[in-house]
């Protein structure tokens, strides 16, 4: 379930406008926004690093590992890549966030997972006939520019699994007769910015964690420091309650 773009930002105004504290215009509640965002999505990683380290709880809904994986799933993505090598990432110029495994599989045959290498290595196994690598044991090095190349290099495809970026959110908006901006909920399009808007794609569940996130960063643009230690601090409590 996403977390409403335009909930999130009226929240933020209406805390920083209480005590009169600023004002945070769309584009900087955008910038912000999309920082906060990538923060919690990266912290997904750590935290389930953290959470594979300790005794797994059983419990339906207070299993933790269970729980960030429901969340990082959310963002899992198999992309089929056709040859011959080198093969070329169709559409992800910058939204591949970490690779998973790379997968060949022959007609009549299971899967086979390619072992990924350096360069150097990649060069030198060509080179010898016991490292040679072969359709049951095929290798791929990354390339520049979103390129996979295998080896051997007549694979006829292979299907990529990896974790992608969430999109950036945007509230987007049109102008009032005062002047005024007026959130549009219509999907964003580029062609027609700044109207158009795209909610936050993480988990509902941290739309409290993404809102401090998002005055801490609000109170250094209006150099406030008392919102920065609040929101600051909220965070990291909650954040050491998550993880007793």
């Amino acid at each position: 379930m996403a977390i409403n773009v335009n909930e999130v930002y009226q929240t933020v105004l209406y805390i920083l406008n209480k005590e009169q504290r600023g004002y945070v215009t769309p584009a900087e509640f955008n910038s912000l926004a999309t920082q906060a965002q990538l923060d919690i999505f990266e912290k997904y990683f750590e935290d389930l690093n953290q959470q594979l380290r300790v005794p797994e709880n059983d419990s339906e809904y207070g299993n933790r590992v269970k729980t960030i994986q429901e969340k990082i799933s959310l963002f899992e993505v198999v992309e089929n890549l056709t040859g011959p090598s080198p093969f070329y990432f169709s559409n992800l110029t910058n939204d591949v966030h970490r690779l998973g495994t790379l997968e060949y599989t022959a007609t009549g045959k299971l899967p086979v997972e390619l072992q990924e290498t350096t360069r150097h290595d990649f060069n030198l196994s060509s080179r010898s006939k016991l490292t040679i690598p072969s359709y049951s044991w095929p290798i791929f090095v990354l390339q520049p520019f979103n390129r996979v190349t295998t080896s051997p290099a007549d694979l006829s495809s292979i299907d990529v699994n990896y974790i992608r970026k969430p999109l950036n959110p945007i509230w987007g908006y049109d102008i009032g007769g005062a002047g005024e901006f007026i959130y549009n909920s219509t999907v964003y399009d580029a062609s027609t910015d700044p109207t158009g808007s795209i909610d936050f794609e993480i988990a509902a569940t941290d739309q409290p964690e993404l809102i401090l996130s998002i005055l801490m960063y609000a109170g250094v643009i209006i150099r406030d420091q008392s919102i920065i230690q609040a929101a600051a601090g909220k965070i990291a409590q909650d954040n050491q309650n998550e993880k007793s």
